[in-house]
């Protein structure tokens, strides 16, 4: 609830500060690049289910990006393997990623750091041999990503889907509400025959997989690739997650507030843009945003609420009974 509510805030100061930022050229731009921020935070957000963390997102990006531009050589015809090339990639880096932290039990900040780091050094030696000459994505896919269904674009409608369809597993399916039981309490699951070690490695190769699709539609939507890109998904994707309520130590998240928290992150950023400040100021609103929905998130929320509710005194019958 506090991320909805403070989605709906930003909105109205903005509409006063920044009325430019609700106009439809402004919108063009947010929805896209929200939809992005919120594929790449859904597959953060499973890997912090699991009471992970996931610094690898920005290899991923860059080397998804650049395989899309490098294997589809500007032809349509070979798209199709260009995207499942850059989704091969982030289904092999989360596997890698799985298995390190998951069965082999390192320190997950560690392991999914220096792996991203080592994945981006491949994407920028790919980019200088490859990529350089043509840095454009096919044209097929810069069309589609510009074309626009009921006037909102088709990265929007196909973030949508995932996000749907993440959230529907997650909460209806055996499998997801198996997934989030091993998060909450990894122990119990354990006792009860769940296999732990297994659905850490899922996850991790999961977000991987969801990091490459989000390279693949921010490669569509900036049509070229250049040394930065992907850099801006570092802390992005999990800011979004604990504005959103999950907690870093594991558990419950919620698909759908990760995605209104990503929207409210690059409204934010825009009106800031619209606004005038200069780079250093930006980063200043950004960070205490973020510090402010750390402090107001669901999860803290619930245990304020959970600590107010609780009786101080046992009640009547309680106390005789134990006299």
């Amino acid at each position: 609830m506090p991320v909805w509510l403070a989605t709906v805030a930003l909105v109205l100061v903005a509409a006063f500060a920044a009325p430019n930022a609700l106009g439809h050229t402004s919108w063009s731009y947010v929805l896209p690049q929200a939809t992005i921020l919120a594929i790449a935070s859904l597959g953060q957000m499973l890997v912090v289910i699991q009471g992970g963390i996931d610094l690898s997102t920005p290899g991923v990006i860059s080397a998804g990006g650049n395989l899309v531009v490098g294997v589809g050589a500007g032809s349509d015809h070979r798209l199709p393997l260009a995207i499942l090339s850059a989704l091969g990639v982030g289904l092999l880096v989360g596997l890698v990623n799985g298995v390190l932290v998951g069965l082999l039990r390192l320190n997950p900040l560690i392991v999914t750091l220096a792996v991203g780091q080592i994945v981006l050094a491949w994407s920028s030696k790919y980019s200088r041999d490859v990529v350089t000459n043509q840095p454009n994505v096919p044209n097929g896919l810069a069309s589609w990503a510009a074309a626009k269904q009921f006037g909102i674009s088709n990265t929007f409608w196909t973030g949508a889907a995932l996000a749907i369809l993440v959230a529907l597993a997650l909460r209806y399916t055996t499998v997801g509400r198996r997934f989030q039981a091993v998060g909450a309490n990894p122990r119990a699951a354990w006792i009860a025959g769940l296999r732990v070690r297994t659905h850490v490695v899922f996850a991790y190769a999961a977000a991987g997989t969801l990091y490459a699709v989000a390279a693949v539609l921010l490669a569509g939507v900036s049509i070229s690739i250049d040394p930065a890109f992907g850099s801006a998904y570092l802390l992005a994707p999990i800011a979004a997650v604990v504005i959103a309520g999950a907690s870093l130590a594991g558990g419950l998240a919620s698909a759908t507030s990760t995605w209104i928290a990503a929207l409210a992150l690059t409204l934010l950023t825009q009106m800031l843009v619209i606004m005038g400040l200069s780079a250093a100021m930006q980063y200043v609103v950004f960070g205490g945003a973020i510090i402010a929905g750390m402090v107001v998130s669901g999860d803290r929320v619930a245990a304020l609420l959970g600590r107010s509710m609780r009786p101080a005194k046992p009640p009547p019958r309680e106390a005789s009974a134990q006299t």
